[in-house]
């Protein structure tokens, strides 16, 4: 069977054998992981050496729902990378549309396990999907959609799948405060490791009424997420100060971001606090261009024009990159 192509940003790999240099010297711009990320705190050596318990998970459940303001019934897994690759079976294969164009793994994944996969421009072309996805925020062009909006659209399709991947910065956004009201066929799925910078930990959150819930978690297994991820989420989705200040200095860089954007002669498509997705005369040189400053971003086989980039870290980050946009 052919399936969508698995295309993404992360692959440094393949411009550092195009351009060299090692992982030092390149700035990763091409994901929309915070690149300061929250400072993991101590762990106990239990955390590395004992399988995590009934109470350990319980207690991970506890702190994503009251960070998310969630009555739902949260399911943790190793990434939200893994409610994706869950997803398409919790239904038989019907169709399935995505509200695009956006993150690929959607289509990727759905169409892999035999769904017929077609991709959509308006939020109101979903109803009658057996299975529709909408990401909000948008990835990459941080398109917008009302929570309340989408709720009415549950009752339109078979299975609604709303990825908030990008939504902490926008809470307001989030569809998870009034997933307890139902209706039942709905799944938000939440990433840690963006808003917190630690993508390297493998954890996101599957949002649901009970039968979706223990679903997932049949799917997922005993043991889905290792102990350390679960100790350092636990502080962190806890840490409402850090939360604010971060929320606000995002807000800040991307705003920064966009004057270096705006002096290079391109213009903005959109994005969120995490990403900017830019209008270039020419995408491919544009990536060429910032790569042979060994600065890595990302550009999309569909919209040559795109280049979207992550936000600098360090002050040296951010005079290399103004420097090499000119």
């Amino acid at each position: 069977m052919q399936t969508e192509a698995r295309d993404h940003g992360g692959n440094l790999d393949a411009a550092m054998r195009r351009h060299g240099g090692d992982m030092t010297r390149w700035i990763d711009l091409s994901t929309g992981i915070n690149p300061v990320p929250y400072p993991v705190p101590h762990l106990e050596p239990r955390a590395f050496t004992a399988l995590p318990t009934r109470g350990d998970m319980e207690a991970l459940r506890a702190a994503a729902a009251v960070c998310y303001d969630s009555r739902a019934h949260v399911t943790p897994m190793a990434g939200a990378q893994a409610v994706i690759q869950a997803v398409p079976h919790l239904a038989r294969p019907g169709d399935a549309r995505v509200l695009g164009p956006t993150y690929n793994e959607h289509t990727a994944a759905l169409g892999a396990c035999g769904w017929r996969v077609a991709e959509v421009t308006t939020p109101e072309a979903l109803a009658g999907a057996d299975c529709a996805v909408v990401v909000n925020p948008n990835n990459p062009d941080g398109a917008r959609y009302d929570p309340a909006r989408l709720r009415a659209l549950a009752s339109q399709v078979g299975l609604l799948v709303v990825d908030e991947s990008f939504v902490d910065p926008d809470p307001e956004l989030s569809l998870a405060p009034m997933l307890h009201r139902g209706p039942e066929n709905v799944i938000v799925m939440r990433s840690f490791g963006k808003f917190y910078g630690l993508a390297g930990l493998r954890l996101g959150f599957a949002l649901s009424g009970a039968e979706i819930a223990a679903r997932l978690a049949d799917l997922a297994g005993p043991w889905p997420v290792s102990g350390p991820a679960i100790e350092v989420a636990r502080a962190a989705l806890g840490d409402r100060d850090w939360q604010r200040e971060t929320s606000a200095r995002l807000a800040r860089d991307a705003a920064r971001l966009d004057a270096l954007a705006l002096r290079a002669g391109w213009s903005l498509v959109g994005g969120t606090p995490l990403f900017r997705t830019y209008a270039t005369p020419d995408a491919a040189a544009a990536q060429e261009a910032l790569a042979q400053h060994h600065i890595w971003s990302r550009v999309f086989p569909y919209a040559p024009g795109w280049l979207r980039l992550g936000l600098a870290g360090s002050q040296d980050d951010w005079d290399r990159l103004s420097a090499a946009l000119g």
